[in-house]
């Protein structure tokens, strides 16, 4: 059978005509509409595993039309003899792989939809939307692919929200606030769950490894987009650096200019609350993390810590830590404009009460600042 190419300026949909006059329909949607086209449908990115793991739409499937032997291979082909004769040898490679990708698809696809992006929208992610389509499915394809999404990731990263940081000196439970938060329907984004890092020395025990930074600026991006520019965003007070991921700076200068409401806990709590996150883990790992700020705490101060730790002595060890992070965190503050602190004082460590009262603040103090 003989296909012949036709686009048509109809909404971005991409008609292939056969001279047997079927018309075979597949929605080409530029980044916007694709975007929404994630949420509702699977999505399947055909590029090679190895592009795929560094960074990729969240939520999206890797079905790869080449490995990474296979793309190499091609590439070689393609600069020594040109278009014609790569485009012949990845048909060779992949001939065999399409009952694969039509099973794979079969496996993920909701009532038969799916999308599929590839890195610039050509070729590759061209020929797993034909050969899906033939199989009966309806094909989104995002014009432009994956370098698109990145384009538009960088824009969205740009704008800005109405955000309120929650603040307060470690142990002060300002992640169980921020869920606690959610769970009341304020809008949230916990940028620690993100990044699998809890943004201390300690923070990447119990976590899954951290995603690429490109990565994390992905996921951030679709959680972004979704918020509304005209109520609070409430975020964590955070370093820039979260482990090894990056808040975008965009995002940073906004937190560090934004209202911030310091949570003020009772020290027992506070060494409680670092008690219960830490003390379950195996000791070795304790002092493994502790010997990464040694620089800071100095020699001395490392010695007994670890000794401490030795004796089984978690208590110590933590009123120890707290001595620390309260210094950084204390310095960290002196940083921001004295009339963009407000501080609350509570007498023990709920987060569902702390949560209701920093609502409350944040009705009246809305009512203030829109009058």
């Amino acid at each position: 059978m003989i296909i012949v190419w036709l686009e048509f300026n109809l909404s971005d949909l991409h008609y292939i005509y056969t001279f047997k006059y079927n018309i075979i329909l597949i929605n080409i949607q530029p980044i916007e509409e694709f975007i929404k086209s994630v949420e509702k449908h699977p999505t399947i990115d055909v590029r090679s595993p190895s592009e795929f793991s560094h960074a990729f739409i969240p939520t999206a499937k890797n079905i790869c039309l080449l490995n990474d032997e296979e793309r190499k291979v091609v590439g070689i082909k393609y600069k020594k003899e040109g278009n014609q004769a790569a485009v012949v040898l990845g048909y060779d490679l992949v001939g065999t792989k399409f009952s694969t990708f039509i099973k794979k698809a079969l496996d993920i696809a909701i009532n038969n939809e799916i999308n599929v992006y590839c890195w610039r929208g050509g070729l590759r992610s061209n020929i797993i939307a034909f050969v899906l389509h033939t199989a009966g499915f309806k094909v989104n394809l995002l014009k432009g692919g994956y370098k698109a999404f990145r384009n538009w990731t960088r824009l969205v990263l740009q704008t800005q929200k109405k955000i309120i940081i929650i603040g307060g000196k470690t142990g002060s439970g300002k992640t169980l606030i921020i869920e606690s938060l959610r769970e009341k329907g304020e809008q949230v984004i916990n940028l620690e769950a993100i990044a699998n890092h809890k943004g201390s020395a300690f923070g990447a025990l119990g976590q899954l490894p951290q995603p690429s930074n490109e990565q994390f600026e992905n996921i951030l991006a679709l959680l972004w987009n979704k918020i509304d520019c005209n109520k609070s965003l409430w975020l964590e007070n955070e370093s820039r650096t979260i482990g090894s991921n990056v808040i975008p700076l965009s995002i940073f200068e906004q937190m560090r200019e934004a209202i911030t409401l310091n949570i003020q806990i009772p020290q027992d709590e506070r060494i409680n609350y670092i008690i219960q996150e830490y003390g379950c883990f195996a000791k070795n790992e304790l002092i493994t993390n502790t010997t990464k700020i040694k620089k800071r705490l100095g020699n001395l101060r490392l010695e007994q810590t670890l000794e401490y730790l030795n004796q089984d002595n978690i208590e110590a060890w933590a009123i120890m830590m707290l001595e620390y992070y309260d210094k950084s965190y204390i310095y960290g503050n002196s940083k921001r404009e004295d009339n963009s602190i407000v501080s609350f004082d509570f007498n023990n460590l709920d987060a569902n009460s702390i949560a209701e009262k920093l609502i409350e603040w944040e009705k009246n103090y809305d009512k203030v600042n829109t009058v």
